[in-house]
């Protein structure tokens, strides 16, 4: 009977392949979508690590002239200043823990840049945000002229780049985190500094500004005994020309389209699975009808009724699992090498889970995949029990 189930799969290339088929649609829409919204959620998590700071403060011009969700979350390259007068006047309110100050500069696209990207200088002595980030990927101090730059960028360690005519070492690339992130540069104090000199001088910086007297924002993490509400109140209430925002208000946005995604991927996927089981069932229902009389005669020559519902659950099982593993693998080749084109697509952070994660959520889809096959295999093995095989026999149906 083992040997029977495959041989009659393979004797029935054109229904095994029917039902194969299906089965793979039911592995990738559990396994595809479980995927992607593990991988958004993932991303989402990367982004509030990388932001890592309670509140990010910004000059007010910042909020109203330019997207600032756009430059910090999506990547979109721009820079604001606001002056060291301002900064202080912030970093002297209460209820401040942790603060450090970044500095932001959009290089251009032509022939003075390499990459026209978003460039992020921090100060090492302070930086409680990007520092444990590039530790990861750069046990060094970073010198003058150093920069780490994203995962998704054309460059890699030892390469030299320009921007607005100054030479820069590329000291680490930086794992990736499916976010903005990834097509950014980062770099220390002085070498922002003297490149955001350069685009002043060169007069392809919107800012006539003295970078020693400047700062584009400052990330603060509040005391203990302070909330982030408390300190975002008390400093947009007594320091002018400045905005403080909770990054949690920033990334609030990118939390409700993951959840509208996530909607409609669940709405998606319930949709594929009760279409996929009313197909199965109806396969494997008209497959007993068709084989009547081979039931019949296996049950002349000694086969049980039980031996023959086996023998339909096996051959349900093993395409189950063959389409499940078919649908994970095509899954796999969607998603994976075209990661990039789906964050691109939904506006979102993406980063793929582990491989640990990814094998679990394989196998599990495989393991459902052949469940639901024999399930429907199970409800048309019933009538194999209700067949009188003299009837079929004789002909007399």
């Amino acid at each position: 009977m083992r040997r029977l189930a495959v041989q009659n799969l393979t004797g029935k290339p054109v229904r095994t392949a029917v039902l194969t088929v299906l089965a793979a649609l039911l592995a990738l829409a559990v396994f595809g979508g479980s995927l992607i919204v593990t991988s958004l959620r993932t991303g989402l998590h990367s982004l509030e690590d990388r932001l890592g700071a309670d509140i990010m403060v910004v000059p007010y011009e910042a909020t109203t002239k330019t997207n600032l969700e756009a430059i910090v979350l999506q990547g979109a390259t721009g820079y604001f200043y606001m002056d060291n007068a301002r900064a202080e006047k912030v970093l002297a309110r209460e209820g401040i823990g942790q603060a450090s100050e970044q500095f932001f500069l959009a290089s251009a696209s032509t022939g003075c840049c390499s990459l026209s990207v978003q460039i992020i200088g921090f100060d090492p002595q302070t930086d409680f945000s990007i520092t444990p980030w590039i530790r990861r990927s750069f046990g060094g101090e970073l010198q003058k002229y150093d920069v780490v730059v994203g995962n998704d960028l054309n460059a890699f360690v030892g390469d030299t780049l320009q921007f607005y005519g100054t030479e820069v070492h590329v000291a680490a690339k930086l794992a990736k985190t499916g976010t903005a992130y990834d097509t950014a540069v980062f770099t220390g104090e002085d070498t922002i500094k003297a490149l955001i000199a350069s685009s002043v001088e060169r007069g392809m910086n919107q800012f006539t500004v003295d970078p020693d007297k400047v700062v584009s924002c400052i990330l603060i993490n509040a005391a203990d005994g302070y909330t982030p509400e408390e300190v975002v109140n008390d400093i947009n209430i007594h320091v002018k020309k400045v905005k403080a925002i909770q990054t949690k208000e920033m990334i609030s946005g990118i939390s409700d389209s993951l959840s509208g995604v996530r909607d409609v991927i669940g709405v998606l996927m319930a949709a594929v699975w009760v279409l996929g089981l009313a197909i199965l069932l109806l396969a494997f229902t008209m497959s007993v009808n068709e084989r009547r009389k081979e039931f019949a005669v296996l049950r002349v020559i000694g086969a049980s009724r039980g031996m023959l519902a086996g023998l339909v659950l096996r051959e349900a099982l093993l395409t189950g699992v063959c389409g499940g593993m078919l649908g994970g693998v095509i899954g796999l080749a969607v998603i994976v090498p075209f990661n990039r084109a789906i964050e691109e697509q939904l506006g979102l952070p993406f980063l793929l889970p582990g491989a640990g994660t990814v094998i679990g959520y394989f196998a599990a889809a495989v393991i459902l995949t052949a469940l639901a096959g024999a399930a429907a295999a199970g409800i048309a093995a019933l009538r194999i029990s209700r067949m009188d095989t003299g009837l079929i026999l004789r002909g007399d149906n």
